[in-house]
C-alpha cells in the first residue's frame, strides 16, 4: 500500500536548479547573511537610538570594508595561477587578503569589546544596542566567509 505523500508530484524549480549552482546558492546565503546583520543594527538603532553612539557604527563599516577586501582576491590570483602582471604578483593578493581578514576580526573584536564594556559591564538598562552590534558584524563575517569559500573559479551558469 502506498502513501499519499509518495503519489504527489512537485513542479520543478525552473529558475534555480542547485545541481551545478554552488555559486548561485553561495551568493544567496552570503548575500542573506550581510542584509541579516545590517538588519540587527537598524532594528538596535532604530529601538533605541539614544543609547546607541554613532561611533558604533564604525564596526559594522570596517566590517564591510573587509567583506569586500576579501572577496575582491580571486582563489587563483591567492594561489599565483592567474596572476602574473603588476607590481606585487601573488604576495600583493595574499596581503591584500590578509588586510581584509584582520580587519574583518577586528571589527567582530572591536563590537564584542563594545557589548561587553559598554553594555554588560556598565549594567546599561537595555543590552539589545550591544548583542545587535555584536550580531551585525558576526553576520557580516560569516557572510564573507560564505561567499568566499562557498564558491567556484569555474562559473557554470
Amino acid at each position: 500500500m502506498t502513501s499519499f505523500v509518495e503519489n504527489l508530484q512537485s513542479l520543478p524549480c525552473v529558475w534555480f536548479e542547485i545541481g551545478e549552482k554552488r555559486n548561485v546558492l553561495a551568493s544567496i546565503c552570503a548575500g542573506t547573511l550581510f542584509f541579516v546583520g545590517w538588519w540587527f543594527i537598524i532594528d538596535a538603532n532604530a529601538k533605541y537610538p539614544d543609547e546607541m553612539s554613532k561611533a558604533y557604527h564604525v564596526c559594522g563599516i570596517f566590517g564591510t570594508i573587509s567583506l569586500f577586501m576579501i572577496n575582491s582576491v580571486s582563489n587563483a590570483q591567492i594561489r599565483g595561477e592567474s596572476f602574473d602582471g603588476g607590481y606585487f604578483g601573488a604576495r600583493g593578493a595574499r596581503s591584500w587578503l590578509f588586510v581584509g581578514f584582520v580587519i574583518g576580526f577586528a571589527a567582530v573584536i572591536a563590537a564584542c569589546w563594545i557589548l561587553f564594556a559598554d553594555f554588560v559591564a556598565a549594567e546599561a538598562q537595555h543590552h539589545w544596542p550591544g548583542v545587535g552590534l555584536f550580531l551585525q558584524n558576526i553576520f557580516i563575517f560569516l557572510g564573507s566567509l560564505t561567499y568566499k569559500f562557498g564558491r567556484t573559479d569555474e562559473c557554470t551558469l
